[in-house]
């Protein structure tokens, strides 16, 4: 019996021959060494499906985890989409599954059917390392390779000096799929061609230096906006193919256009065919619901204690970086991965191994993403959405800090924009809430944000957040702007808010586009976009933005008039912007402000102009400084304050 057994026995290589699957294997022992130790991060150039050629054939190598399979085959339209027609092998103890199939290629629709060890489950999975799938509702993954040539070398070579913090980041927030759409019966979005021929020229135009994209990453939710994420390496096949996604952001940069992704490591949706409970077990995710659901978004919350998680995520954010030029990574909600307690009641959440609340695996995780994303691509940036007084967010590791280069100020932006909604005669009430941010804002490196999330679910738009009639309205927006452009800090705006969206944004539907057939709207997109063009070419507005030497109060007291007046210094020493905002639609003359230095001091910017709708007060271009001392300065200037109001002004001739 004994002999008669070890002659029946299928060896593995024989197993594979018999199936179809020659063995061949693009993971080394090293590769699944590291990953299992949780520091792979080019799973995508191991992992997932690969055309290959083997043995004279060319077909597909799969290469799946799932450590708590009994058994895994791939299926899709090559194969009737049956289990068992082609097995795949286990490789060790590394969880890996893999084979090579013969006679496919790119564009063939696949899953992976996977049969639990225990309690007899079984199920079918997209790819969670695919790079391509099929458009929602659909839910396959698709073989694609990721061949494109660039045109973007210039770019990439100056990439470093663009990305420090001394240069200048007016950033477009904006949803691809409801920018603009087709306006015909289908009103479907742009493709990623189709806004390539369009986006890049008008961001351009607009003066702004980055656009950062709302997740382009494979989602099946299309109201998640994207941020319930299926595709780590999927960008969504809605608008059009991969090398489709790479050639929009091409085309960005030779407008010299910064892109920056939005990307979500902080949870994923339960949808049954990805990543939620993958191989019967809770792989991704944490089994308790205490650590593993968000209760806001009755998501899964990935396990930051599992290193191959580890590996998984920092992969993707890699592949972003690699594959498709990304030069900035913004990652959504990081408040929810830092603290235990996040959005929960007493006794639904599990304290950390000290008793605390902070979430001790994932502050390990995100410092070793940012380095690890600093260490391969020291020119690109980091961003965080943290929404608490978390410290050293965007300070290096090895002092402590989370790693991010930048950091969200939502605490300035609640502020700003709950002072701008007062009517005016109260706004001298809450003077602090304009001042109150200089005791932080050089904690970190901060970004002040007017996003998307402000203009949805009954908040209006920033326009219809303003007080007052249609005039004030307007110029209410066009002070905040301009207040915003003259604060120390890089600034982000929403789509649709260049030129002011009266409704809230939509994403079943393209801006109002029409708007700009009228004078109001066509000269606040002009502000901005001179508020673009001076803030990228004055040094003092941004060379310092992350530093306290940039800036200088010179009087934030007056609450009585809701004034407020500041100094902005670049490097060098004569380099300085004074910048005057008048809160209310009272008109203030000989409006005293000291000043540093005589001379004429020029006017850079007045939003009361008319050629950006104001009623054209202001000070004649510019104003000799004489030599009153004021407010501890040598010398000040006698100004003219038009109503709702900001005075850029510049030490020159007028």
């Amino acid at each position: 019996m004994p002999v008669k057994e070890e002659r029946n026995r299928v060896t593995p290589a024989e197993k594979h021959k018999k199936e179809g699957l020659p063995g061949f294997s693009l993971l080394t022992e090293d590769d699944l060494y590291l990953f299992n130790e949780g520091s792979h991060f080019r799973l995508y150039d191991k992992l997932g499906a690969h055309v290959v050629s083997h043995g004279g054939q060319t077909g597909v190598y799969f290469a799946v985890w799932a450590p708590n399979a009994r058994s895994v085959s791939v299926i899709g339209s090559f194969n009737e989409w049956k289990p068992g027609r082609n097995r795949l092998s286990q490789r060790g103890r590394s969880g890996v599954w893999e084979g090579f199939i013969p006679g496919i290629g790119k564009s063939t629709r696949y899953k992976y059917h996977i049969v639990a060890r225990d309690h007899g489950y079984h199920t079918d999975r997209a790819d969670p390392l695919a790079f391509y799938g099929e458009t929602p509702p659909h839910t396959a993954s698709t073989v694609w390779e990721l061949d494109y040539d660039w045109n973007d070398k210039a770019w990439m070579e100056s990439r470093k000096k663009r990305s420090a913090l001394d240069q200048p980041v007016a950033i477009y927030e904006m949803h691809l799929g409801s920018w603009k759409r087709v306006e015909d019966d289908s009103n479907r979005s742009l493709t990623y061609r189709e806004l390539a021929e369009q986006l890049p020229e008008y961001v351009s135009q607009a003066g702004f230096t980055h656009v950062e994209l709302m997740p382009v990453m494979e989602h099946p939710f299309y109201g998640s906006w994207g941020y319930q994420t299926t595709g780590y390496f999927s960008p969504t096949s809605r608008y059009g193919t991969p090398q489709d996604l790479m050639h929009l952001i091409d085309c960005f940069h030779r407008k010299n256009i910064a892109v920056i992704l939005d990307w979500v490591p902080s949870h994923f949706p339960d949808d049954k065919y990805a990543l939620s409970f993958f191989d019967g077990t809770y792989l991704y995710e944490h089994a308790d619901p205490r650590k593993g659901i968000h209760p806001d978004w009755k998501s899964a919350i990935f396990n930051y204690g599992r290193n191959e998680v580890w590996s998984f995520l920092i992969s993707s954010a890699l592949f972003w970086l690699d594959k498709y030029h990304a030069d900035g990574l913004r990652l959504d909600a990081v408040a929810s991965m830092l603290y235990l307690d996040y959005s929960r009641k007493n006794g639904d959440w599990i304290p950390n191994k000290h008793g605390g609340p902070e979430n001790l695996e994932a502050i390990d995780f995100i410092q070793r993403l940012n380095q690890e994303v600093y260490r391969s691509f020291p020119d690109v940036q980091t961003i965080a959405e943290e929404s608490t007084s978390w410290s050293m967010v965007s300070r290096p590791t090895y002092v402590g800090g989370l790693g991010f280069g930048m950091k969200w100020d939502m605490g300035w932006m609640h502020d700003t924009l709950k002072y701008m909604s007062l009517d005016t005669v109260h706004r001298k009430y809450h003077h602090n809430q304009l001042s109150f941010r200089m005791l932080y804002a050089f904690h970190e490196n901060f970004v002040l944000p007017l996003s998307h999330d402000e203009v949805v679910y009954g908040k209006c738009s920033l326009l219809n957040k303003m007080p007052g009639d249609y005039w004030q309205k307007f110029a209410n927006l066009r002070l905040l702007y301009g207040y915003m452009y003259g604060q120390s800090g890089k600034k982000l705006l929403f789509m649709g808010g260049e030129f002011g969206q009266w409704d809230e944004w939509q994403h079943e539907a393209q801006l109002d586009w029409r708007l700009l057939g009228f004078d109001s709207h066509r000269q606040l997109k002009h502000w901005v976009t001179d508020l673009n063009r001076v803030y990228r070419h004055e040094k003092a507005l941004h060379e310092q933005d992350c530093n306290p030497a940039g800036f200088e109060w010179i009087d934030c007291n007056d609450s009585d008039h809701s004034v407020i007046s500041f100094l902005r210094k670049g490097k060098a020493k004569d380099d300085v912007v004074t910048i005057v905002c008048n809160f209310t639609p009272v008109p203030r003359l000989h409006y005293r402000v000291g000043v540093p230095q005589g001379g004429c001091w020029q006017e850079l910017l007045n939003s009361d102009a008319r050629e950006y709708g104001g009623s054209g007060m202001g000070n004649l271009g510019g104003l000799e400084a004489d030599h009153t001392a004021f407010h501890g300065r040598p010398y000040s200037l006698d100004l003219t304050l038009p109503p709702l109001s900001v005075l850029f002004m510049k030490p020159g001739e007028k």
